[in-house]
């Protein structure tokens, strides 16, 4: 197997994911919407509640009671479309029996959000200011954990939700994921970030964070076929990975749309 024959097979293997993601999203649409409709109240609540207290402390409280409630209920919707990408759907009682098993992994999430916005926003700007070469020096060191961080830890609630992980076992195996499979780590980091710009523009309606999170759910998915593929063959070459085979099953689940039938699927 040459190496463009491999190239071949891994961008066959994103190109599906990608497809596969856009069917789901689209085939759930208004369940979607429902998740950041969600998001978006959630979201508000420590960054407007807090204007109507004059407390500094009521304030101070009501904003952490905020973030983890909003980092609980980001939580509970990865739980959730766990089941689109296993072609199902969820209503509001698996949500909330979600949300139940799934907020300790959302503290997490909320205090590593909290320790990479604190890297963005004071630690880089701080060491940044020091005109000396350490300073660079440490502002380059604290920026490469962060890119670190955010492309290990993106898989965060996916990991939990779909492995069944304990919280330091699926930090564990986030950074196992990342080394043993960078590319994707970098393309799905990259995706989300377009999904990202495209959402601002809907007012995170759509995608919005539930595509996203939809998204890291379909790439872990897939990339667990590989390990069970891989186990099934144990004297297999990890870095020759035959997708096509491997995908045969789920391209057939998927299956293909014309223009006409993805916009107007009851005229096909």
């Amino acid at each position: 197997m040459d190496e463009f024959l491999l190239i071949r097979y891994y961008f066959f293997m994103l190109g599906f994911l990608v497809r596969k993601t856009i069917y789901d999203l689209w085939d759930n649409m208004f369940r979607i919407v429902l998740v950041n409709l969600g998001f978006i109240a959630a979201i508000a609540v420590p960054i407007f509640l807090p204007g109507l207290f004059y407390s500094s402390v009521l304030v101070l409280a009501v904003r952490t009671i905020g973030i983890i409630c909003c980092s609980a209920y980001i939580s509970a919707a990865a739980f959730s479309v766990k089941s689109i990408s296993d072609y199902g759907s969820f209503g509001f009682g698996d949500f909330f029996r979600n949300f139940k098993k799934a907020w300790p992994a959302g503290l997490v999430i909320g205090v590593m959000a909290f320790v990479f916005l604190t890297m963005i926003l004071i630690i880089i700007p701080f060491y940044m200011s020091i005109d000396s070469l350490i300073g660079l020096l440490l502002a380059s060191v604290v920026f490469w954990t962060l890119i670190f961080g955010l492309l290990s830890f993106q898989f965060f609630l996916a990991v939990c939700a779909r492995l069944d992980a304990k919280l330091f076992k699926a930090v564990k195996k986030c950074m196992l994921i990342f080394f043993d499979n960078p590319g994707m780590a970098f393309f799905s980091l990259l995706h989300n970030l377009v999904v990202l710009i495209i959402s601002a523009v809907l007012a995170l309606l759509f995608p919005g964070p539930g595509g996203i999170l939809l998204f890291l759910d379909e790439a872990l998915r897939l990339r667990l076929l590989k390990y069970d593929w891989l186990e099934a063959n144990p004297g297999a070459d990890r870095r020759k990975i035959p997708w096509d085979a491997i995908l045969i099953e789920e391209r057939e689940k998927t299956g293909t749309r014309s223009f006409k039938n993805f916009i107007f699927p009851w005229k096909d």
